[in-house]
């Protein structure tokens, strides 16, 4: 028997069976690559198609212009299918850690972390009003010129591990989060002894800053066969030290003013001392409910 060919129809009507199954343009994308190869259809393809059966139905044949093949050609719907990949994307990972959770518990594994700028001088923040029928929000106008120190944090559920408060001129690197993890590993293993005791993997837990994903980064991280648990783009409201900590961090800064590093320091050393287990246990037992939320909301971005 020979074996068989695919042609660039047929792959089209077979995105028309994913998208009909309600899978995401990712996963059809998966599938085919698993199937036919990974050359032979893009995801960016997979996401055009996908979202021309959205908008025009199931004709499958192609436009052709000027002897080249293009689906769309309009700015402003390209940009559209950017934000469309992103929230697929935000909805396939909060899909899979959920399955993953259900599955067997993994939260007491999560290190977190993130970088804050602490400012000297915080206004308290003011009431404004809404529409009526929604929440009035606050607000606060912060001196964006004043004195400012960078605050590097790494925790989990038992409280923070590490802390670096950097000083007024420096800011994050590639280089300089590796250093950083270097002594998070250092601390886990000093402070967090069960780790190893449980022959736990830490799943680290961070976002996709650039600092994050340098290559230094990537290769050091390899070293310490750790597991970096995926992160959409763009979710603040699914990283526990924006939802969590930071959120609770600013309400305590409302109305400091600092006169120097050191006030800053000694400032964070109390609030941190402030805090019990419960509230990082809190902060990362949020997770599977906000995942589960995004799974429910077909992928929509909420407040953090």
């Amino acid at each position: 028997m020979s074996a068989y060919e695919s042609n660039s129809r047929h792959l089209r009507e077979v995105l028309i069976f994913c998208f009909i199954m309600k899978k995401y343009a990712v996963e059809a994308h998966r599938m085919l690559s698993n199937t036919y190869g990974e050359a032979t259809i893009s995801e960016r393809t997979c996401q055009e198609w996908f979202q021309r059966f959205k908008n025009a139905g199931f004709d499958v044949e192609v436009q052709h212009g000027g002897g080249r093949e293009k689906v769309f050609e309009d700015a402003e719907l390209e940009a559209l299918l950017d934000q469309d990949s992103d929230v697929e994307r935000r909805l396939f990972a909060c899909g899979q850690l959920l399955a993953r959770q259900r599955r067997k518990g993994f939260l007491h594994g999560i290190v977190t972390g993130d970088g804050k700028w602490v400012r000297y001088d915080n206004p308290k923040r003011r009431k404004s009003w809404g529409y009526p029928g929604h929440a009035s929000s606050s607000s606060a106008k912060p001196n964006i010129h004043g004195s400012k120190v960078l605050l590097s944090i790494g925790w989990d559920q038992l409280g923070v591990v590490y802390y670096e408060l950097l000083k007024p001129t420096e800011t994050i690197t590639g280089d300089r989060y590796r250093t950083q993890l270097m002594r998070l590993s250092r601390a886990l293993k000093d402070k967090r002894p069960q780790y190893n005791e449980r022959h736990d993997k830490v799943i680290l837990q961070h976002d996709n800053a650039r600092p994050h994903v340098a290559k230094v980064v990537k290769t050091y991280l390899d070293t310490l066969k750790w597991e970096v648990l995926p992160h959409p783009p763009y979710s603040p409201d699914l990283a526990p030290s924006d939802y969590q900590l930071f959120r609770s961090m600013a309400h305590g800064l409302a109305d400091q003013h600092f006169r120097s590093y050191e006030e800053v320091k000694n400032w964070i050393d109390s609030w941190i001392a402030s805090k019990d287990d419960q509230f990082f246990q809190r902060g990362i037992c949020k997770l599977p409910e906000r995942w589960e939320k995004v799974v429910a909301s077909d992928g929509q971005y909420f407040e953090a």
